[in-house]
């Protein structure tokens, strides 16, 4: 308890040095807690938008095409049709799995006086499978839907609540609504994704008889596919598959506009790539702000030292042992230290905190769909403490060294110092 009372005395005196020893350490846990709180709101975002797909999935877009290839120009429409379909589901079996196809049209739903204008795309099964549909009441899409070509629905559960007028979405499985002039039975209701778009699903060929039927293009291709561990099986996958299909459209081989490949396995890859750029950034960049700290308590430990020397022989002079002296200078390092370290560790957690309260909560419109660029940025408390624990023995050293010098001091050399 006296030794406790002497440090804080010592403290009053050295308000000013105090001050800035803890600002020194509080700063440096601070600006590591806020930068790895910001940067990991960055990755979760990202890593939420990605969870949206299965990552073992393609889907394939008709393009335009780009080089001139057997007298024929550059800037044809490509557009997919059921020979595509056939190909990949039977050329490419080694890898392929299920293959669908989605093909979208605009539709208005009524149900008595309530409506709702949406994207009606018509799927396959497997839809729910590579998108990661939800389902909350009934069932998706089915095997029977596909082949009788029923005229089936799957809304999404605000669309639900909008034609019942705010009941509840679960009434809405088994009843029928309106397409326009046909009746369509509702089999199933979806979670909606909250940054997402809102379609509503039907079976792809229902869909495509009624609304696509006077043409050959069949939408967009959708595959599952297993056996490519790595990017650069998926490269190959890739360019062979291309190949195929721009051959059945008479496009050159080389032309990547003609047909697009999505790929969301790659993208996942590159995706982890940059995250774990971005981590190492971070920490790199925390630790030299933490090293500054460590910098700074080492810097004003030393002019402690110093300051106090005459006091130092003084106490030896009387009788003080060097290990009084080395545990005074070391107690006092570890309780500044550990002080302000704690209250950068809570400003620093409460910043993250209003950044979650505010720019957390917003999203972006890029027109298709609405994404979160900011979510969840919080330090784990076992990075907080292993930071403030960081400083506290940096700080601990820090004091050890000069303490260790001023305690083998002789008092007729400490007596002597200015």
């Amino acid at each position: 308890m006296e030794l406790l009372n002497e440090i804080w005395q010592t403290a009053r005196r050295n308000k000013l040095r105090t001050t800035l020893t803890g600002f020194a350490v509080a700063w440096g846990i601070f600006m590591l807690i806020v930068l790895l709180g910001a940067g990991n709101g960055l990755i979760n975002a990202n890593l939420k938008q990605s969870d949206r797909f299965l990552n073992s999935s393609m889907v394939v877009f008709g393009g335009w095409t780009s080089k001139a290839y057997q007298g024929l120009k550059e800037g044809r429409d490509i557009r997919l049709h059921e020979r595509d379909m056939e190909i990949t589901a039977t050329e490419f079996t080694q890898n392929v799995d299920e293959v669908g196809a989605q093909y979208n049209t605009s539709a208005t739903i009524s149900l008595g006086q309530q409506y709702i204008s949406s994207t009606i795309s018509g799927v396959y099964p497997n839809h729910t499978k590579i998108n990661k549909v939800s389902i909350l009441y009934g069932r998706f899409i089915n095997d029977i839907d596909i082949r009788e070509s029923r005229k089936v629905l799957v809304l999404g559960n605000k669309q639900a609540q909008e034609l019942l007028g705010g009941k509840g979405a679960d009434r809405l499985v088994g009843r029928f609504v309106n397409v326009g002039s046909l009746a369509f039975r509702v089999v199933g209701i979806y979670k909606e994704n909250e940054n997402g778009r809102a379609d509503i699903f039907g079976s792809y060929t229902a869909i495509k008889r009624i609304y696509g039927a006077n043409t050959d293009d069949i939408g967009r291709l959708e595959f599952t596919f297993h056996g490519l561990p790595t990017e650069e099986a998926n490269e190959a996958f890739e360019t062979k598959y291309r190949h195929r299909l721009n051959a059945e459209h008479q496009a050159h081989p080389d032309d990547e506009d003609a047909v697009w490949l999505w790929n969301r396995f790659t993208q996942n890859l590159q995706m982890e790539q940059g995250i774990g750029i971005i981590r190492t950034a971070l920490w790199i960049i925390g630790l030299f702000t933490l090293l500054s700290g460590i910098v700074g308590v080492s810097n004003i430990m030393l002019i402690t030292v110093k300051e106090r020397t005459h006091e130092f022989g003084i106490r030896k002079a009387i009788g003080a042992r060097p290990w009084s002296i080395l545990r005074l200078i070391i107690v006092e390092s570890v309780i500044i230290t550990t002080f302000f370290g704690y209250i950068g560790m809570v400003l620093g957690v409460a910043a993250n905190e209003y950044m979650d309260a505010t720019i957390g909560h917003e999203t972006i419109d890029t027109g298709l769909f609405r994404a979160t660029m900011f979510l969840d940025p919080t330090v784990g408390l076992d990075v907080c403490f292993e930071a403030t624990m960081v400083m506290i023995i940096a700080g601990t050293i820090a004091g050890l060294i000069p303490a260790y010098k001023a305690s083998r001091i002789r008092p007729i050399e400490a007596l002597r110092a200015e």
